[in-house]
C-alpha cells in the first residue's frame, strides 16, 4: 500500500526540516568557539541531507499540490520543527508568540487549501 501524496510530502519535508534547522541554528550552540567558515562547512554538510529529502518531497507534492500550497505546508512544518528545537535543544524559553505564529500558519494553510 502506498502512502497518499500529502503524507509522503509532509513526512519528507518534516525530516528535511530537522536537518535544515540543525544546519541553520545548531552551530550557534556547538560551534560558537570555532571560526565561522568551519561552522559553514559543517552546516553545508548537514544541509546536503536536507536537500536529499526536500527535493523529492517537493517533486512528490507538486504532483497534487500547487507551488503556493507546497510553500505554506513547508512553512507550517518549519515552525512545528523549530519550536521544539529552540526549546529543547537550544534551551530557549517558551513564548506565547509561538502559539500566535502557529495559529497564523494554521490560517495560512486553511486559506491556501480551500477550494
Amino acid at each position: 500500500m502506498q502512502l497518499p501524496v500529502i503524507a509522503q510530502t509532509v513526512g519528507l519535508l518534516t525530516l528535511s526540516n530537522v536537518f535544515m534547522t540543525v544546519a541553520w541554528y545548531g552551530h550557534l550552540k556547538n560551534l560558537s568557539s570555532k571560526p565561522w567558515w568551519i561552522a559553514a562547512m559543517v552546516s553545508w554538510t548537514i544541509a546536503l541531507f536536507e536537500y536529499m529529502l526536500q527535493v523529492p518531497a517537493n517533486r512528490i507534492g507538486f504532483t497534487e499540490m500547487n507551488l503556493a500550497q507546497l510553500k505554506i505546508v513547508q512553512e507550517a512544518i518549519t515552525l512545528t520543527v523549530f519550536v521544539p528545537f529552540a526549546m529543547i535543544y537550544m534551551n530557549q524559553p517558551f513564548k506565547l508568540d509561538y502559539i500566535w505564529a502557529g495559529l497564523c500558519l494554521v490560517g495560512a494553510v486553511y486559506f491556501i487549501f480551500r477550494t
